[in-house]
């Protein structure tokens, strides 16, 4: 995977969210928790496998809404992050972190109601593969996130330190289709790139994120959007 020493140096980990959810950041962790929450909602007692967790964003507000999770990830410092973050929160005793290989998930088919990964597609050097197996371990429902090759997103791309993978509509499509799977709904959002909302503060970011979600409203919006959300489901 792109980037992957990277991503598992311990100072990555204790910076991630700071760098990316701290002033216009926060308008990104919000909207992503909304997509993540409305997609797999009900929670009460649902078992639900995130991949590529990173440091329990989302594993720790799931099990705060009573879903049976499991968060596992690559670096061992993004779980350690994420453990305590669950401590932090009083969950620890609702969820459980495992390191592992997103392309071997060690579970046994149809093991899970739901699957889900937020920010990995792009990194993802076999997404076939990859959404296969998550296929594979659920019983019902996939959903993930993609960034978007004709969308702002693509004027920085190049200089990420771990790279990405930019998908049009008809790959994305054909990724969860290839793996058996329906797509059931599909939300597209932020004209304007992440990147560009990490780098200001929150106050200045507000006005900006007024425009951009009015601008997603319009026509144009779905064919601006940076990032696509998408909930796919077993036929």
């Amino acid at each position: 995977m792109k980037g992957q020493e990277w991503y598992q140096e311990d100072d990555i980990a204790e910076a991630y969210e700071d760098k990316r959810f701290s002033g216009g950041g926060r308008y990104i962790d919000r909207r992503e928790k909304t997509a993540v929450l409305e997609a797999l909602s009900p929670l009460e007692d649902r078992r639900i496998l995130e991949v590529a967790c990173g440091t329990g964003r989302f594993t720790v507000t799931l099990a705060d809404r009573g879903a049976d999770i499991v968060g596992m990830d690559i670096s061992e410092a993004m779980l350690e992050q994420g453990r305590r973050k669950a401590a932090a929160a009083g969950v620890e005793g609702q969820l459980s972190f495992l390191q592992g290989d997103a392309g071997r998930l060690p579970f046994p088919d149809d093991h899970f109601d739901a699957v889900f990964a937020m920010r990995f597609f792009h990194l993802a050097p076999d997404p076939e593969g990859f959404i296969e197996e998550m296929r594979r371990v659920t019983r019902d429902q996939v959903f993930f996130d993609t960034f978007n090759r004709y969308s702002t997103r693509s004027i920085y791309n190049w200089a990420l330190p771990m790279g990405s993978r930019l998908y049009s509509d008809r790959e994305a499509r054909e990724l969860a289709v290839g793996a058996g799977l329906e797509i059931a709904a599909v939300e597209h959002d932020f004209v304007l790139p992440y990147g560009f909302y990490r780098a200001i503060p929150k106050r200045i970011a507000s006005p900006f994120r007024a425009v951009d979600t009015a601008v997603g409203r319009t026509p144009l919006g779905d064919r601006l959007a940076s990032v696509s959300y998408w909930d796919a489901r077993l036929p």
